[in-house]
């Protein structure tokens, strides 16, 4: 019995171990197979860790060609930025050499129609006794009643013609069927660029002439070259009108006495030809008109917009600004980059909204798509000045309490201007958010008085 006992155990012993044995073949079956798998997939990714490399040194050989060839554009670019600055420099030495020789040329013309007229003197027989009466009746080279001719035609001119400025709304009409608005339109500026460094020269003669004449003369210059407003001028041309700007903001005195007498020489040096200093208030507004719209040196521009903004406290500087339609010459200035006159621009426009008689014509005059256009640029620039910018508002909101003018407000977007701005304008500025408000609720944007907006808005 124990022996058969022992057996058993034995053959229990023996399976077993046979047991074991079988799942160690198995588990090392199983080990060399992941071994095999590890083993191929190290060999993947090394292939594919190799690709990446070589892709990686492609893309830094491609990056570094790159940035040569930057480097190469941008030495070309800050070479030609050198080029374009030296030639910016010739051009302006050429244009005011051009200038220059513009002015000498005009010198020479006329001293040589002197000496012309001089040596036809020389030539002429005149008797002795009838020297003395000549020379002093022969204070200016022509007739003093050629003058009255010349001005009464000046201002038939410029009354029937050159006052007759094409309306903005009609730019697009400009082209008709037959061609016939836009051929007298040029014509008339081909003639006025022709006239008017004449009429400049006649300025010269002024001091010699009539004082209740001036205004004619200038009446016509200033229409004569409204009517060169967005048309092509020479560069002869800006040089003409700038001069005329500043010989009308200086006055002219009497140069030279070769036409005078001697007995009139000394009171002739004391008779000045003033325009932009004049008593008269019409010849100082429209002389201001001119030199505002031909005149580039800050000083003169600053002092014409003092002078205006004092006329137009008077119901007749009102009445003349509307006449010679002057708004836009005040807009030329209303720009971001005019940062020294931009408020006295918008000044001088504020003078007109003062109430009286002329407010509601002067507001169908700033009803157009040139001055809503000349807003919208000022409302979007960030950096404008909030005294400016309340100023600003202050014409808006008269403006837009014609109910017409809702499509321009849409028209360039300035609605959504003042909408942001009310939403960012500090409560301190009380006066802008009340005209903002006002704004706002003139073009139907808003419910309720302007004025409760703006103290709901503060608490």
């Amino acid at each position: 019995r124990f022996l058969a006992g022992r057996e058993a155990l034995l053959c229990k012993h023996e399976a077993a171990l046979t047991k074991i044995r079988g799942v160690e073949e198995e588990v090392h079956a199983k080990l060399q197979i992941i071994k095999e798998q590890h083993e191929v997939a190290i060999q993947q990714l090394s292939e594919a860790l190799k690709e990446k490399t070589r892709e990686n040194k492609r893309l830094r050989s491609s990056f570094d060609t790159l940035k040569e060839l930057n480097d190469t554009l941008k030495k070309q670019l800050s070479d030609i930025s050198e080029q374009n600055k030296k030639i910016e420099a010739q051009s302006r030495k050429v244009q005011a050499r051009l200038e220059n020789l513009q002015r000498k040329h005009e010198f020479l013309i006329i001293q040589k129609s002197k000496e012309a007229s001089h040596a036809a003197q020389e030539h002429k027989p005149i008797r002795p006794e009838k020297v003395t009466a000549v020379s002093k009746t022969c204070k200016v080279p022509l007739n003093l009643h050629v003058y009255d001719l010349l001005t009464l035609l000046m201002d038939w001119i410029s009354d029937q013609h050159l006052s007759k400025l094409m309306p903005e709304d009609g730019k697009e009409n400009i082209f008709t069927s037959t061609g016939t608005l836009s051929s007298n339109r040029s014509y008339t500026q081909e003639k006025c660029i022709k006239i008017l460094p004449l009429v400049a020269e006649q300025l010269q003669w002024m001091p010699f002439v009539n004082p209740n004449l001036h205004m004619h003369v200038v009446k016509f210059i200033y229409w004569a070259i409204r009517q060169l407003d967005g048309g092509t001028q020479h560069t002869t041309m800006i040089s003409t009108m700038r001069r005329l700007g500043e010989d009308l903001f200086k006055g002219i005195s009497p140069k030279g006495n070769q036409y005078v007498s001697p007995e009139h020489a000394a009171d002739l040096k004391h008779k000045t030809a003033t325009f932009f200093k004049s008593g008269s208030l019409p010849l100082r507004v429209i002389s201001t008109l001119i030199i505002i719209k031909t005149v580039t040196q800050a000083d003169y521009l600053a002092q014409a917009f003092d002078t205006l903004c004092m006329d137009l406290k008077t119901d007749e500087g009102k009445a003349l600004f509307l006449d010679y339609q002057a708004v836009p010459v005040i807009l030329s200035h209303i720009k971001i980059s005019s940062k020294g006159l931009l408020s006295n621009a918008i000044d001088s426009l504020l003078q007109m909204t003062t109430e009286s008689k002329f407010l509601h014509q002067f507001l169908e005059a700033c009803s157009s798509e040139s001055f809503f256009r000349t807003c919208s640029v000022l409302l979007r620039n960030s950096k404008l000045d909030i005294q400016v910018l309340e100023k600003l508002s202050i014409l808006l909101q008269k403006l837009s309490k014609i109910k017409s003018n809702k499509k321009m407000f849409e028209l360039f977007t300035i609605h959504l201007m003042i909408q942001e701005l009310q939403r960012t304008t500090h409560p301190e500025h009380a006066f802008l958010c009340i005209n903002l408000n006002s704004i706002l609720f003139n073009l139907g944007l808003t419910k309720g008085h302007p004025l409760a907006s703006n103290l709901n808005t503060k608490k």
